[in-house]
């Protein structure tokens, strides 16, 4: 009778083991899945960036659910909420404008949903509404395109008049790009930013307004200062149109540094690009996993970039993924 006990013992704990480690084996094994709402599509920075986020997902074992918000606040709004309702294990978002995000992020932080920004920042008084930031220091980016000013123009007694293709009107690139340049250029009184206008970060915006900026001042501005490479292409095509010589009449600064920023380099008609990088895919699955795991991420995960010159173009161009 003990012996018939004794197995029925042996056999009842074997049979919780094999429970107990099946069970882990299926937490373990559970895949994640994220959420994300893209801006949209307007330049050629946010296709890589696509791409990126799409093609890290699999690698990394995670569900990706993606929506493209065609760079409207509304529409990312609704596609968190969307993921907030099919319960997702994290929300990631690449915010169109700032500000406005507090309700809806309200409502993911009540539903146990932690949230990632990539790319760019957002303004709330909570900041426990996100996790963390993944992207680049738009400010500093600002900053070394006023350098590069301040340096090609150091022995030029001025005046260098500025005009100015911002981004999006609100997002955080545009603001801090802007306002980055103005913090190095305000120390020398020779610069002035005599126009500024949102061509909205696409080709075709930066043509238009570098069209009405090649107008109202003809033979009057000497730096063209473009918020992306996709306006300073829209730039430089009006430029010539007008029958001014880019990269040679008037210095062109832009961001991104992307094939087509690189290619004006090579064709001397961009001056200098101050890099963004896209690339951001990896960084974003590797926070998903960490926070999913419980760990403590930092506040702000940047990205390593630099600056890229005219004269070394043509010889980094070949290396370049984006």
């Amino acid at each position: 009778m003990a012996d018939v006990k004794r197995g029925a013992l042996r056999a009842f704990v074997a049979a919780a083991v094999v429970a107990c480690a099946s069970f882990g084996a299926h937490a373990a094994d559970k895949q994640i899945t994220l959420g994300f709402s893209q801006v949209g599509a307007e330049s050629a920075w946010r296709t890589a960036n696509t791409e990126s986020v799409k093609s890290a997902a699999p690698a990394a074992g995670i569900n990706l659910k993606f929506a493209d918000a065609q760079q409207k606040q509304e529409n990312q709004i609704k596609a968190i909420r969307s993921y907030i309702a099919q319960k997702v294990d994290v929300i990631a978002f690449s915010p169109v404008v700032e500000s406005g995000w507090e309700p809806v992020l309200q409502e993911a932080k009540a539903a146990k949903i932690p949230v990632i920004l990539t790319d760019r920042n957002i303004d709330v008084k909570d900041t426990s509404l996100y996790v963390t930031m993944i992207g680049s220091d738009f400010l500093e980016e600002g900053r070394r395109g006023g350098r590069w000013l301040e340096e090609h123009y150091k022995d030029n007694p001025g005046p260098i008049n500025i005009v100015e293709l911002q981004g999006t009107v609100g997002s955080a690139p545009a603001n801090d790009r802007h306002a980055g340049l103005v913090e190095i250029i305000q120390k020398d009184p020779k610069f002035k930013i005599i126009a500024s206008q949102s061509g909205d970060f696409t080709l075709a915006g930066g043509k238009q307004v570098m069209e009405a900026f090649a107008k109202t001042y003809a033979g009057k501005y000497n730096v063209v200062y473009a918020h992306n490479d996709d306006m300073a292409l829209g730039a430089i095509q009006a430029m010539e149109e007008a029958g001014v010589h880019p990269g040679k009449d008037v210095q062109v600064v832009s961001f991104d540094a992307t094939h087509g920023g690189f290619q004006a380099m090579v064709d001397g008609k961009i001056n200098v690009d101050v890099e963004c990088s896209p690339l951001l895919g990896p960084q974003l699955m590797q926070a998903v996993k960490d926070v999913v795991a419980g760990k403590e991420l930092p506040r702000r995960i940047k990205t390593e970039e630099t600056v890229f010159v005219q004269a070394d173009a043509a010889k980094i161009m070949p290396t370049r993924k984006y």
